[in-house]
């Protein structure tokens, strides 16, 4: 990945690379050995010193993390932030990312003073002089542990759990074999890193969570079947009796038109007795089928009315057959609206380091106060 692809890609991880490279330059041009550098000018240049740190200069908790002792410090950090930060960076986001950063770089730098103060109190112990991004570092290798642990997918892939351990665990094992490793530091950064990184996942799962629930409610209001709901007011239903009365009407004209054809048809009455019963039978099942039909059309008319009348909705698919209808169209069951996930889930990484760096205030205070008391007795 090139400079520009790191920039845009992880603009923060970019800026912390330049912030140690520009600062360790700084240090050669003004005279400081760049491989070993003296304690007087790591002490100049912001390193992290018990007696110092804990008295009134608690900033060296931050400026120690951007101060290397020696170029293999710097390259060897300088790679593992750039390995680690263009994962990290877009998985959490840059704010959170260089929050995360600070925060394991001083509790790793509070973690070893904690034990080099306690070290001091046994009298096993001396004051000592650390400086790096160690701390950083590790507590952002650790939140990339939790997110492959808990298979977060980065750019739609799932980190690799078993090298990420593997990483990790050289830097420990490096720090407890070599001499002068502040590994107290690197353990430090780490927990705080954990710590962190278990708020943004269960932020991040509760906040998928619920997307997916969204997405099921979404997908279910388009595959639910959709049918029109017609309203017959009083309008319509006389309309609608209106326009079957006359049909109805109609139809009894044509049946008195009808019959009185038929007994236009009659013998004439000075005919023969006789013949005008045989024009009777033959006319007989004629009238006897049009009396059925007529019985059964009244008795299906006042159903239909019947129904009609007790009946103000009529439900059926809309059809253009009917545009003289006020339509309702609505699915058969309502769809749910979609959650809002809760706002406590996107600020709970910010409250978990609001309470972390509260938690580092009363550490350095409670170091402080004792170290303050020590001295007091001395003098």
């Amino acid at each position: 990945m090139t400079i520009l692809q790191l920039l845009k890609t992880a603009p923060i991880t970019t800026l912390l690379l330049a912030s140690f490279i520009g600062l360790f330059v700084l240090q050669i041009v003004t005279g400081v050995d760049a491989n070993n550098p003296s304690t007087e000018a790591l002490l100049s240049w912001g390193a992290n010193a018990l007696p110092f740190t804990m008295s009134d200069e608690p900033w060296r908790l931050v400026s120690s993390a951007f101060l290397h002792i020696g170029l293999m410090h710097l390259l060897f950090n300088g790679f593992a932030m750039y390995f680690f930060g263009q994962i990290a960076e877009p998985m959490f986001g840059s704010a959170k990312f260089l929050a995360l950063f600070l925060l394991a770089a001083i509790g790793g730098n509070l973690l070893n003073n904690y034990v080099t103060w306690q070290g001091i109190i046994d009298g096993t112990g001396q004051p000592g002089i650390s400086a790096g991004a160690s701390g950083g570092i590790m507590g952002i290798g650790a939140a990339l542990l939790i997110a492959a642990l808990f298979k977060i997918l980065v750019n739609g892939m799932v980190l690799n759990l078993k090298s990420l351990v593997f990483i990790m665990g050289i830097n420990l094992v490096y720090g407890f074999a070599v001499p002068g490793i502040d590994n107290a530091g690197h353990i430090g950064g780490a927990i705080t890193g954990l710590v962190i990184a278990l708020a943004f996942v269960i932020g991040y799962r509760q906040r998928v969570a619920v997307a997916l629930q969204n997405a099921a409610f979404q997908q279910q209001r388009n595959a639910n079947p959709y049918q029109t709901t017609h309203h017959y007011g009083k309008q319509d239903s006389d309309q609608y009796n209106s326009k079957y009365n006359s049909q109805y009407n109609d139809q009894l004209n044509n049946q008195d038109s009808h019959d009185s054809n038929d007994d236009a048809h009659l013998p004439p009455l000075d005919t023969d007795f006789n013949n005008q019963n045989a024009g009777l039978d033959s006319r007989q099942p004629t009238l006897d089928r049009y009396d059925s039909e007529i019985d059964s059309y009244n008795s299906n008319t006042r159903d239909i009315r019947s129904n009609d009348m007790n009946h103000s909705t009529v439900r059926h698919t809309a059809s253009p057959d009917h545009p003289d209808h006020n339509n309702i169209t609505q699915p058969t069951a309502p769809p749910k609206e979609p959650i809002k996930p809760a706002i406590i889930w996107q600020l709970l990484p910010w409250l978990v380091m609001l309470l972390i760096s509260i938690g580092f205030v009363w550490w350095w205070q409670d170091i402080h106060e004792q170290l303050l008391q020590v001295l007091k007795s001395i003098e």
